[in-house]
Order: C-alpha cells, then sequence, then structure tokens
C-alpha cells in the first residue's frame, strides 16, 4: 500500500484538462492509497463555502466518491483557497488539517505543510498572508456579496500576478534557515511541502543530523505526485 501527496493543482474552469486529470487520479491510483493528502492550493479561488464555483461540483463529489470507498482524504489550506471551511469537508468528505502537523508515515515522523511560511524572504508575500489568514478579515470578506468576492478576488489575483513577475526567484523560494527552524522546532527530519511548484528532493543536515525537504510538484503542465511506502518513496509526474 502507499500513501498519496500532491499540491498546487489550482482547478479552474480554465483549465479543464486538468480537472479531468484529477477526476482520473481519484478514480484509479488514488483508490489504491491508504490515504491520499492534498497539501494547498487544490483550488485557483475558492470564495467561500457558500459560493462554490460550479466549475469545482464534478471534482468534489469525486472526492466524496473515494472517501466512501474506505480512503481517507486529508487537505490542508494553500494560499489561494484559504476560505475552504466545514461545509466544503462535509460535501468532499475530507478532512481539513491546520498546518504544521506531523504525521507518522510508515514509521518516520513527517512534518506536513504548504510551503509558503517558509519562504520568509519574500515580506510583503508574508505581511499579506498574516491580513488574509486573519478570522476577522474572512469574517468581513465572507459578509460581502459574490459578486464583491469575485471582483476582490480578480484584484488580488491580478496585484500577485504584477508583484510576482517583479520578484527574483529566489526569494519567492524557500529559506534554508527557516526549514531547518521548522526541524529543531517540531523535532522533525522529514519535511513535505507544495507551494514553489519546484518538485525535489532535498538532503541537509540540522545540528549534525540528516534531514529531508520533499517538495511537490504543481499541475499546470502534468499531473505530480509523491508515493510513500514503507520501502521508500518516488516523485513522480502523471500523464494527464
Amino acid at each position: 500500500m502507499q500513501t498519496l501527496f500532491i499540491s498546487d493543482l489550482h482547478l479552474s474552469g480554465q483549465r479543464p484538462d486538468i480537472t479531468r486529470s484529477f477526476i482520473q487520479f481519484l478514480q484509479t491510483t488514488a483508490r489504491e492509497a491508504d490515504a491520499l493528502y492534498i497539501l494547498g492550493d487544490l483550488f485557483e479561488v475558492w470564495l467561500g463555502d457558500d459560493m462554490i464555483l460550479p466549475d469545482y461540483h464534478e471534482a468534489i463529489e469525486e472526492m466524496k466518491s473515494l472517501t466512501e470507498t474506505g480512503v481517507p482524504l486529508f487537505i490542508m489550506h494553500g494560499n489561494r483557497d484559504f476560505l475552504m471551511g466545514e461545509t466544503f469537508a462535509q460535501l468532499s468528505g475530507a478532512t481539513l488539517l491546520e498546518e504544521p502537523i506531523i504525521i507518522d508515515l510508515y514509521g518516520t515522523p513527517t512534518v506536513l505543510l504548504h510551503g509558503d511560511t517558509l519562504c520568509t524572504d519574500d515580506i510583503a508575500y508574508q505581511k499579506f498572508r498574516t491580513m488574509v489568514r486573519n478570522p476577522e478579515w474572512q469574517a468581513v470578506i465572507l459578509s460581502k456579496s459574490p459578486e464583491e468576492r469575485l471582483a476582490l478576488a480578480k484584484e488580488y489575483r491580478e496585484i500577485s500576478q504584477v508583484e510576482t513577475g517583479q520578484k527574483a526567484e529566489s526569494i519567492m523560494d524557500v529559506n534554508q534557515e527557516t526549514v531547518e527552524a521548522l526541524v529543531k522546532q517540531q523535532g522533525v527530519l522529514n519535511i513535505i511541502h507544495g507551494h514553489t511548484h519546484r518538485p525535489a528532493i532535498h538532503q541537509f543536515e540540522v545540528d549534525g543530523q540528516s534531514a529531508q525537504r520533499i517538495v511537490l510538484g504543481d499541475w499546470y503542465e502534468q499531473g505530480s505526485a509523491l508515493s510513500y511506502t514503507s520501502n521508500g518513496f518516488q516523485l513522480r509526474t502523471l500523464n494527464n
């Protein structure tokens, strides 16, 4: 058996091929898993559980179908879908996870997180993240009309695209000191995250101990998944 990890699908009506690939993944590979973890940015945008976009309905129904077969589904908020709540969890059958969280992965304690909190060189983004993760800010947003929320989402996306184009690539990647601080804080030497869209396996040392950081790939060009078993792991691409 295997435990599967994916992230950064950014499901959207503008990319129906990725939604189809995700549904196929849920109907095939995921059915054989011990559990499926989605570590953030499952959706391109989530405007609240009270206004789920029609483009998401089929994917949500397939997630529910997966869990009804007995496969546990765990989902973490990303920087695009942090407004997902309990109604979404009930509709999809998923358990929403707070980050960071430690799981026992076939005897290996492992820290899971989306990954954006590790990008501490991007000061502007970290300030924005603090604002949008504030419950009071979220309550104000959710009190707005659907039209107002759509307009705000478009505005934030346009601002993000402009700012991203002006930033150096290194600023938007993780900060190694922050990674090592996480290892020390959590007391765990194995990390899995997404967010940066730079799939890789990083080996490093912390206080003389070997540590590992596995970065999940995104689903922009093709699917990407990490398969973990008691015998090891494989970070692989999936055919669309």
